[in-house]
């Protein structure tokens, strides 16, 4: 049985990133559906990935993780979803010769919804936990290499992400100390840390 994928571009003005929803089939038992089918995933965004690496993380309310991402060679291309509580999940295109280079992507990911973001390598991903607890699960088409592993702040004025804090009564993002001395746009530019 083939899942049917709905894809929406969600007013994502990129190329490259999807939001792929699944066909969740719901009964007196639950639900049930294919979070990941290799064949579907490829005939959906055209090209032939490879994932070396699962990734799964829990926070509590307020979490603020990222923005990661890595350079070439290593670079990494991600499919993300929530498999418990909400997120906020973020991308910003760091593709120096891509029309929509800086501008950020965000949208909530969420057990309920089951709403799965695919991330091409070029992007800088981070999220903030909405709920009380959250369970994120992602494949990675690259593996982790510290060598190659970047970090752009979360809050950068230059890139102007609308965290919801407000609506989610959050007072303070709770950030580990890694992504707090992550480096401005501008450094990160400067030290050759963005993609052509």
């Amino acid at each position: 049985m083939e899942t049917t994928v709905i894809i929406s571009n969600k007013n994502i003005e990129m190329e490259g990133p999807l939001v792929i929803k699944p066909s969740v089939f719901k009964d007196n038992r639950g639900f049930f559906y294919e979070s990941w089918n290799q064949s579907t995933f490829q005939r959906l965004i055209k090209k032939n990935i490879h994932f070396y690496q699962d990734n799964h993380s829990r926070s509590t309310k307020g979490v603020l993780r990222g923005l990661h991402y890595q350079l070439n060679p290593k670079g990494q291309g991600k499919l993300v979803r929530c498999s418990s509580g909400k997120i906020f999940d973020v991308i910003v295109d760091l593709r120096k010769s891509s029309k929509s280079f800086l501008q950020w992507f965000g949208i909530e990911l969420s057990s309920e919804n089951h709403f799965q973001l695919w991330i091409p390598i070029g992007f800088a991903h981070g999220f903030i936990t909405l709920t009380d607890k959250a369970d994120v699960q992602y494949k990675t088409s690259q593996y982790w290499s510290k060598d190659h592993e970047r970090s752009l702040i979360w809050n950068d004025p230059k890139i102007g992400i609308t965290w919801p804090l407000k609506e989610y009564l959050i007072k303070k993002p709770i950030l580990n100390e890694k992504d707090s001395l992550a480096m401005s746009i501008k450094q990160n530019d400067e030290n050759h840390n963005l993609f052509l």
